[in-house]
């Protein structure tokens, strides 16, 4: 896999709840772990809401937020929208994880070479979902199960 990879990574029910508001309906340490492991080292992009719901650059990983209204923060760099993300994340030469929200998520759908979906058990309300795509372009590398979730990673036929 190319070091600067393009790869979205989402947790979401099987019906592609995602959020509730501004907070994941969902505490599974196990699965914040998974994505701390997937994503340490390299660069992540997000949109504004998604960063203000995690409250912080996450450690140890470059975090690109594209948002016009978000004041210079530290340890985050703010590009206005996703092609000058996308620019200035390649030039770090890592790979590129799509971390949310929605409208993130939409625009990486087709740029994405792979997708770590974590799929979570049980019902959860909420009123945010993960953009519609459809699973049959993407072909399953690995998968492994956990308790509260299925965690699969897909690779674009």
């Amino acid at each position: 896999m190319p070091q600067n990879a393009k790869i979205i990574i989402v947790a979401m029910t099987e019906q592609r709840l995602i959020g509730a508001g501004d907070q994941i309906p969902w505490q599974i340490p196990e699965e914040l772990r998974l994505f701390r492991e997937l994503t340490t080292g390299h660069t992540l992009i997000m949109g504004r809401h998604t960063f203000e719901s995690i409250g912080r650059p996450l450690p140890d990983r470059r975090t690109i937020v594209v948002s016009r209204r978000l004041p210079p923060t530290p340890g985050v760099e703010i590009c206005p929208d996703l092609p000058s993300a996308l620019h200035l994340a390649d030039s770090y030469g890592r790979k590129v994880f799509f971390a949310g929200g929605v409208g993130i998520y939409r625009a990486a759908l087709p740029l994405a070479e792979l997708m770590h979906i974590s799929w979570i058990k049980g019902d959860y309300t909420g009123d945010i979902h993960f953009p519609p795509f459809v699973l049959e372009e993407w072909q399953v590398e690995s998968e492994r199960d956990y308790r509260q979730f299925r965690h699969v990673l897909y690779r674009r036929w």
